[in-house]
């Protein structure tokens, strides 16, 4: 994972009214969780974007004080309306303790079926590891080269050196599937035959010019 370095500012008073004096001040109530006792800090919120705002996964570089902490996001909360960010919860990790945290999905190459009229889609974008912060990357890169239509990536496909994959192994992680557009032109040009043998599009127009004869 990449890093992020954040700075915070210890705080002892807790509350609405303490919360609400704080956001006027564009500062952002925010909890430490995972050491021995919960830390109460606030950071300033221009110093969020850039953590927030991105589908990058960061190992956070914290201090609050004269301390130094290594975090990751536990839980954002934001205004329901103008998306600030209310409250900030991170959970402390260390060198030795694995924990588990969710990385976003890149799917590298083109697929085989999307020369065939087929439609590739990413359908889980991130997926939850588990390991030590040493070894966790900063996304999981996925070959859907082979890919043909109709074909589908499962969680059982993804190796990944040590670190372990969270979600259940059936989940789909990307599919490649068979446009409408593709599948109507491909109809009408074979000419498709119902279940009960009469013949559509195009086969029933020449049927039908033969019995005129």
């Amino acid at each position: 994972m990449e890093s992020f370095e954040l700075k915070g500012s210890p705080r002892t008073e807790t509350g609405k009214k303490f919360a609400k004096q704080l956001r006027k001040e564009n500062a952002v109530p925010a909890v430490l969780y995972g050491g021995k006792e919960n830390i109460l800090f606030a950071v300033q919120e221009i110093d969020l974007r850039n953590l927030i705002f991105t589908p990058n996964v960061y190992l956070i570089h914290l201090t609050i004080g004269k301390k130094k902490y290594k975090a990751i996001i536990k839980e954002i909360q934001f205004h329901p309306v103008s998306d600030r960010v209310l409250h900030l919860d991170l959970l402390e990790v260390t060198d030795d303790k694995k924990f588990t945290i969710a990385i976003p999905v890149k799917l590298v190459g083109s697929a085989l079926g999307t020369k065939q009229g087929g439609k590739l889609a990413l359908v889980t974008r991130k997926l939850r590891v588990h390991g030590f912060a040493k070894n966790i990357p900063g996304l999981i890169e996925i070959d859907v080269t082979s890919m043909d239509i109709g074909m589908s990536k499962f969680v059982s496909d993804i190796n990944l050196d040590n670190i372990e994959l969270v979600d259940p192994k059936s989940t789909v992680v990307a599919s490649v599937k068979l446009t409408r557009a593709a599948r109507g032109a491909q109809d009408e040009g074979e000419g498709v035959t119902t279940a009960e043998g009469t013949p559509t599009s195009e086969g029933a127009k020449e049927q039908e010019k033969e019995e005129q004869k």
